[in-house]
Parts: C-alpha cells; structure tokens; sequence
C-alpha cells in the first residue's frame, strides 16, 4: 500500500493522471463496506434498535455481495453474535457508523487496479456546524482500509464527504452547493477550484451543481439524499407536491438545474420523480432514549428528520431501499422497482437509521470490482 499526497502544481500526482476514475455505483462490485452503531448521543437505548436494523441491512447487501461491517472492540462480540456468520465482521474503530462518510470513495482503472481517495473529514462542519467531536478514529478508517486491501491511497487535501457526490461512470458528477461550497467545509476554494479537484481526483469532465440538499438536512445538504444517477443520463430525485413545505421549493429548483443540463456525453437527463416519505417527526420516545451531550448534534422531540426514499443502496443484484411511512412505502418501493428492473428491490424498515440523522446509503460504501 501506498499513499500519495495530491498536489496542484504537480498534475502527476493525481488519480486522473494516473488513470483511475471512480465508477459508479450501478457498476458491478466486489463488496460492500459498513460500520456498527454504538454511539450513545447519536443511536437511542444503546443502539440496540439501530443494531438490528443495520443488520438486516447488511443482510439484504449480502445477498448480492460480500458486506464487511467494522466493529469497535466493545461491541465485537455483540456484533458478531447478531450478524449471521457469512457477514464478515472486522474490528475497525470509528466514532459513528455513516461509512459513506467516512470510508473511501474507491477508484478503479482500466489495467485491472482499484485505487482510493483519502478525503480530510470534520464530522460535517468541525467546530462549526460539526455534528460530534472528536472524529480522529474515523479519520484513521480509511488508511486502515488500505492497508487491508494493499491498493494505493490519494490523499486528498480538502474536506468532502462521499455523500456529497454521485456519479454515472462517464464523467458526469451530481453534487449540491450548500455543501461542497459551505465554510464549514473549504472555505479557501471556490466553485472553480472544487471542480478541478473533482476533475483531477475522480476522473469526471462535467459537473452539475444542484444548489441545495433536503430540507434540514444536517449534512449540510449531502446530494445522496435528495439525487442520484440509477443509469447514465437516468437521475430520481426526491419529491414534494406540498406547496407549503419547504421540500416543495427544494425539489423545483433541482428539476429545473437537471432538466436544463446535459451530461459529459453532451445527453439530456431524464428525471424521475420519487415522493418523499412523511413529513417525518421525532417521537418523544424516541427522543427520550438518546444520550444528550454538549458535543454532539441534539435530536429533540418535534424535530424534523430529513427522510427521503432516494437514501438507497444499488448492489450488484440488489436494490436495497428505506421503508419509512406506512403510507407512502408501497408506492416509492414500486417505482424503485420500475428504476431497476433488473434488479430485485429489498425495502428495510428503516425509521431507526433515521433516526441518527442518515439512511442506508449513508451507512454503505460500495467497493468497485475493476
């Protein structure tokens, strides 16, 4: 293993010029990267409704991959003995469980080899909008991960978390500027330069800048949540026909930026509409479960979750999906389905990850085959 430091004014430094891009994650894939939830302030009752719900995650994954889940040393045992034993379990230290976040965005390259971006990372915002501190263990995920594998590693020198961005493979990248321009994250760099570094680090050509996330999404607007391409020149985006919720403007603003832009290809997008769930709202009981700490994001009762059916994962025969509202389930998991007809959609009662503030593709990583 290997690490590289990138550099601007050394351009042979960077993953593009080395040849590597990052697929996307319709792309087939040799596994599923996850973490195990413990965190007191952030998973109610000592995480043992989070526990069972990231297990069934793990296990509807595992029908179409490998799923490594990385366990603190307290909760090996417990996670072990939940997890069936075709789950690969290794111990991997973190601060929270969102390995989306803080896991690589994996490279491939056409020889054969896999490659990764080490992006810095401040828990969403640092000390200034951040959502717990410290966050050293989950600095260290992704140099572990490397080492586990024996493939290269970028370090990349700006904050970007692997929830900001999807991408179709062909050089087209979706991000949103709430995020990736936000202070808390590089207040040094502008439009301009975050694109050069997206150019140089992940291979893409074309960029297309939604202006927000979800509402209250507390990633500051992390594009997973609210966009994300099922296809090339195929994106389904989170959807609100109620005028009088904030969701409504959100979505009408990102529709007109994707139904007026054209991928690397030079290909209009087609844009499918997915209803979101709810409105949803945290319980007094569940509220009441959660550790409260001055260092970490409070969760209170009343509070509305950023809940939102497009938080899915695409494995390789596999869609996995939130189930979020009675209501509404039914419905988006048909018109997952109709997105991936290929593919066998599996919905997960979901409502506890929510709860932490993500969903299941917050809490996945996929690892590309190449």
């Amino acid at each position: 293993m290997n690490e590289t430091s990138l550099d601007t004014a050394r351009p042979e430094t960077t993953p593009r010029a080395q040849g590597f891009s990052m697929p996307a994650e319709f792309a087939p894939h040799d596994a599923c990267w996850m973490l195990w939830p413990q965190r007191p302030d952030t998973w109610r009752y000592g995480a043992k409704p989070a526990q069972r719900a990231f297990a069934e995650v793990a296990c509807a994954i595992a029908e179409s991959e490998t799923v490594f889940v990385g366990v603190n040393d307290d909760q090996y045992e417990n996670a072990r003995h939940q997890l069936p034993a075709h789950i690969r379990v290794v111990e991997l230290s973190s601060n929270d469980a969102w390995m989306r976040d803080v896991g690589p965005t994996f490279l491939t390259h056409p020889d054969g080899r896999l490659a990764m971006v080490d992006w810095e990372f401040n828990a969403w915002g640092g000390l200034e909008g951040g959502l717990y501190f410290p966050w050293d263990k989950d600095r260290r995920i992704r140099t572990k991960i490397a080492e586990m594998l024996g493939i290269p590693r970028f370090a990349a020198p700006v904050v970007l978390e692997g929830g900001a961005l999807h991408v179709d493979g062909q050089g087209t990248l979706i991000t949103t500027e709430e995020c990736l321009l936000n202070a808390n994250r590089n207040p040094d760099r502008d439009r301009d330069q975050m694109e050069r570094v997206l150019h140089d680090t992940l291979g893409v050509d074309h960029v297309i800048w939604l202006p927000r996330g979800c509402h209250l999404d507390e990633t500051d607007g992390h594009v997973d949540n609210l966009c994300c391409f099922v296809a090339p020149g195929e994106v389904v985006l989170t959807w609100c026909d109620d005028e009088s919720d904030p969701q409504y403007a959100i979505s009408r603003e990102a529709l007109e930026v994707l139904e007026t832009s054209h991928d690397a290809k030079g290909r209009r997008l087609n844009v499918h509409k997915l209803p979101q769930p709810g409105p949803l709202h945290i319980a007094e009981d569940e509220a009441s479960g959660i550790d409260r700490l001055s260092h970490s994001h409070p969760r209170r009762p009343g509070d509305r979750m950023a809940a939102s059916y497009v938080n899915f994962y695409i494995g390789n025969s596999v869609v996995v999906m939130p189930l979020l509202d009675p209501a509404h389930d039914e419905a988006a998991q048909g018109i997952v389905q109709g997105l991936f007809p290929d593919k066998r959609v599996i919905g997960v009662p979901a409502r506890e990850i929510l709860l932490g503030g993500g969903n299941i593709h917050c809490i996945t990583q996929q690892q590309p085959r190449p």
